[in-house]
């Protein structure tokens, strides 16, 4: 039961959707459209893209664990680093750009790839060339300033190193002077033997310095990290954006996902009547359906187009009202409908012209006392009428039930119109009325008002054997059919069932019906010599 449904309502979504195929592909079109020209109009990025190579100091190269973090922490920290404002003011500089560190920093994306001491620095700019010179000058001036950040802290030391080794030196320069300048007396003997060893000293302190001056530079050298530019940017050839291709496709799809939803919420806020709705929402059969088609005043369908697909539907029609009620006969029998222009005149007069087609002496009697439109189907004159007859005495037809064209059909049009139909359709002159139509006919059909409009058919729903209710799909309202139904059910009326009138045969959601009737119908005519119009013209 419920795979059934479930493909019940698949089939309904996919109908719908079939319904509304023309409205997706237009928001299909549009979405790709829009997205196409957009991208066309937009002003082309391109993306130039260097890599570095963070060469770790020497002296931090160990195997160990804490080694392998600090150098993917050095690696994170030289990523950040990379757009701070004194690189980007330098880059600014070099390159004679007037843009903010702001804007400048927001063309550059920095990626440092996991698990290596690569780091990819890409730039966007609508100058392909221009995109690769800030990608390489801002490689340039960070390897510079980092240089210069490390050395900074050895500076201090080789500093007063050198000041000291240059003092050592002028006074090894200023002893070894006054050694030379002394002569062989024992005084200036003495004298050099004390100079001597004071130079001696000198030397070993200078060496001292010296040896210290080398060790600062040997650790400046082993605890600087470099940062090396493996593949220089090239200016772009391709835009990374707008991608014409990839946004007109993504245009499409959500186009396509609009149109598709659009659809949908049509399909919940439409409260007309559909014939899934007839089934599930009312719970009533359908007895006909009755495709879309020409009138013509003075004769049905049924008569002038006896072989039509419409006039067999009506047919069809006929047959089940017959075996609607199967214990009871079915009398006298009521045409309304719940609002107005859904074609109630029109299923009475050619229902009326199929029962009379069958044998049946049909009487059909106008009940609709204000806008009266059987003589009008019929081609009969509305001078007397039923209105003639309530004024009477005494119940007499006298000729208010005519002969029609159409053999065993007999009509009662209107008569003029009066002031209170309701009064009049629920007094007891109308059950005698009916009565002497009986007494002529086989069959009674009453054309009444809509339902929701006048009371009218609620008054005569009790006086006949079954009623009969006509909606227009895509037209009626499927909550004024409810109430109609229910008004009707409060006066214990019979309700048969519910033909669908004026339907469009060509809409997915009845091509059940049609490929029933049309198809059939089409190879009957094929193989019939009788000249009738096309069927499609039905």
């Amino acid at each position: 039961m419920e795979t059934s449904t479930f493909s019940d309502d698949l089939r309904r979504y996919i109908a719908i959707l079939w319904r509304w195929a023309w409205l997706v592909m237009i928001m299909v079109v549009l979405g790709g459209a829009t997205a196409f020209i957009i991208s066309k109009r937009t002003v082309p990025v391109y993306m130039a893209t260097t890599r570095l190579l963070i060469n770790e100091a020497p002296a931090t190269k160990n195997t160990d664990y804490a080694s392998v973090l600090a150098s993917e922490r050095l690696a994170r920290t030289y990523s950040e680093l990379l757009t701070t404002q004194p690189v980007l003011e330098e880059v600014n500089s070099r390159l004679g750009l007037t843009r903010s560190e702001r804007q400048l920093s927001s063309q550059i994306k920095v990626n440092l790839l996991r698990d290596t001491q690569l780091i990819d620095v890409s730039v966007e700019d609508p100058n392909p060339v221009l995109a690769a010179d800030i990608a390489n000058a801002i490689v340039a001036v960070f390897s510079e300033q980092n240089q210069l950040l490390q050395a900074s802290r050895f500076a201090t030391s080789k500093e007063s190193l050198s000041t000291q080794l240059a003092q050592m030196n002028e006074q090894i320069e200023t002893t070894g002077e006054a050694i030379q300048a002394l002569g062989e007396t024992p005084e200036e003997k003495a004298e050099r033997d004390r100079l001597e060893t004071v130079l001696a000293e000198y030397s070993r302190t200078y060496a001292s310095l010296l040896q210290s001056y080398e060790s600062v530079r040997m650790a400046e050298a082993s605890s600087t990290s470099n940062v090396i530019q493996v593949e220089m940017a090239i200016p772009p050839e391709i835009p990374i954006r707008p991608r014409t291709v990839r946004n007109t496709a993504l245009g499409m799809l959500v186009g396509l996902m609009l149109g598709v939803g659009s659809v949908y919420l049509i399909d919940v806020l439409d409260d007309t009547l559909s014939p899934e709705d007839v089934s599930r929402q009312l719970g009533l059969p359908v007895l006909g359906v009755i495709a879309r088609h020409q009138i013509e005043n003075g004769s049905p369908v049924v008569n002038y187009q006896p072989r039509s697909p419409v006039s067999e539907a009506f047919r069809s029609l006929r047959t089940n009202i017959q075996f609607a009620s199967v214990d009871i006969p079915l009398r006298t029998l009521l045409v309304t409908s719940p609002s107005p222009q859904d074609g109630k005149s029109t299923v009475a007069v050619n229902l009326g012209a199929s029962l009379a087609q069958s044998g049946y002496k049909v009487g059909l009697v106008e009940a609709d006392l204000r806008r009266p439109q059987v003589h009008k189907n019929l081609g009969l004159s509305n001078r007397e009428g039923i209105s003639g007859i309530f004024v009477q005495p005494q119940i007499v037809l006298n000729g208010a039930l005519r002969e029609t064209s159409i053999e065993n059909l007999f009509a009662m049009t209107s008569g003029s119109l009066p002031p209170n139909p309701a009064e009049l359709l629920g007094s007891d002159k109308m059950s005698e009325i009916l009565q002497k139509v009986s007494e002529r006919t086989d069959i009674i059909l009453l054309d009444s008002p809509p339902v929701m409009a006048v009371t009218d058919a609620a008054v005569l729903a009790p006086r006949v054997d079954g009623v009969l209710l006509v909606v227009k799909p895509g037209s009626t309202k499927l909550a004024a059919c409810r109430q109609a139904i229910d008004q009707l059910h409060r006066v214990g009326a019979n309700i048969l069932g519910i033909v669908l009138n004026d339907v469009e045969m060509n809409r997915s959601r009845y091509r059940y019906y049609r490929s029933y009737y049309y198809t059939y119908y089409d190879k009957y005519y094929n193989n019939t010599n009788d000249s009738h119009p096309a069927d499609e013209d039905y």
